[in-house]
């Protein structure tokens, strides 16, 4: 059972998408597994062949748990490989060995279960209707989650956050007239389809910035500072519903601004459709919150551990500013940065705000 988060000690397995036999390869997903933040599908790490499902649908296991057993494929070398012979065409059903009610059996099939990974309470350890049935995953499960339970989850990785972790908090107010100007030029230029939003050229900006400070990118683990190999930073996306999950915008610091966009539209669609894969969970390298949208203006936020850093961005709005000796009106933005003292410092901190400041003078550069 794969961690997904700090907040998470276990999971349930919703639904196998594999079976023995099958083979994967890496980047495959084989399972649906809920946590308290939805249900999300776990990818496969290497090639091979799944030998054996060790957790059966509906269980609920610890996260480290083994979920499956997965081989080459080959034989033993001193094990003989008989010859192939032709299956005869019968009836997909349960195989023999596998005591089971023919409701039961009925049951199964019509949830996609598999027999044989369903632990039976009837006579001689046969799968009766009611072993089959209390492994149905509930509708929850399946389409959902459980807002008061997600906020627990987020409020006791916050509450060790912040027990744990030495914040420190700077922010900046950065001028954002030549990022706006250009935008609106891009945007024009282009279909509304393709259009960028403010948004995903500000997460353009910090991962471009976090990658030239890389103290910031990374994680605090058993002691020590563990840097990251690229920047992905989680995108905190609210749900409808109430809570929010932070997945990860892989890679951020590079292709084009239009890529980007791309790839963050279907990041934000799957997110609240409940579509997530179990790595754009686990692999963010630092959090980008921006409450913009909301009306916020400034946000400090907590550090979600393992990781280091947390950027706040507040809502782009006008304000007299000061500009060579003038009084202009300007449209600025409120940026905050969170970091872990054991990690970097004020200086450090400064350097990241001063180079997200300088790329958004140049946003074509982005």
């Amino acid at each position: 059972m794969p961690s997904l988060g700090a907040d998470m000690e276990a999971g349930t397995l919703v639904q196998w998408l594999v079976k023995p036999g099958d083979r994967v390869k890496r980047g495959d997903l084989v399972a649906v597994v809920e946590t308290q933040k939805g249900a999300m599908e776990i990818e496969v790490f290497e090639d091979g062949v799944v030998e054996q499902l060790l957790v059966a649908v509906g269980a609920r296991v610890p996260v480290g748990t083994p979920l499956a057993i997965l081989g080459t494929g080959a034989p033993a070398p001193s094990e003989p490989v008989p010859p192939a012979a032709p299956l005869p065409a019968v009836p997909r059903a349960p195989a023999p060995w596998i005591r089971s009610s023919p409701s039961a059996r009925v049951l199964a099939a019509s949830l996609g279960l598999d027999l044989a990974t369903i632990h039976g309470t009837g006579p001689h350890g046969a799968v009766r209707r009611v072993d089959v049935a209390s492994l149905r995953p509930a509708p929850a499960a399946r389409h959902g989650f459980d807002p008061a339970e997600m906020r627990a989850a987020i409020a006791a990785a916050m509450s060790r956050s912040k027990r744990e972790i030495p914040h420190y908090y700077l922010a900046r107010t950065i001028d954002l007239e030549r990022a706006m100007d250009w935008l609106a030029q891009y945007n024009a230029s282009v279909s509304i389809t393709d259009r960028v939003l403010p948004a995903v050229m500000l997460v353009r900006a910090v991962a471009r910035a976090v990658a030239e400070v890389p103290e910031l990118n990374g994680f605090w683990i058993d002691g020590h500072f563990q840097p990251a190999s690229a920047v992905h930073p989680g995108v905190a996306v609210s749900l409808r519903g109430g809570g929010l999950v932070a997945p990860a915008l892989l890679d951020a610091a590079e292709g084009t601004l239009p890529e980007l966009m791309v790839r963050f539209t279907d990041l934000v669609t799957r997110a609240r459709a409940g579509r997530l894969r179990a790595s754009e969970l686990s692999a963010a390298t630092l959090t980008v919150s921006n409450l913009g949208d909301l009306g916020a203006d400034e946000l400090f936020g907590v550090i979600y551990p393992p990781q280091v850093a947390l950027v706040g961005l507040g809502r782009v709005h006008e304000v007299p500013v000061a500009v060579d000796g003038m009084l202009a009106i300007r449209p600025v933005v409120r940026a905050s940065l969170a970091a872990d003292h054991r990690a970097s410092d004020g200086m450090r901190g400064s350097r990241f705000l001063a180079r997200l400041d300088a790329l958004l003078q140049s946003p074509e550069s982005l």
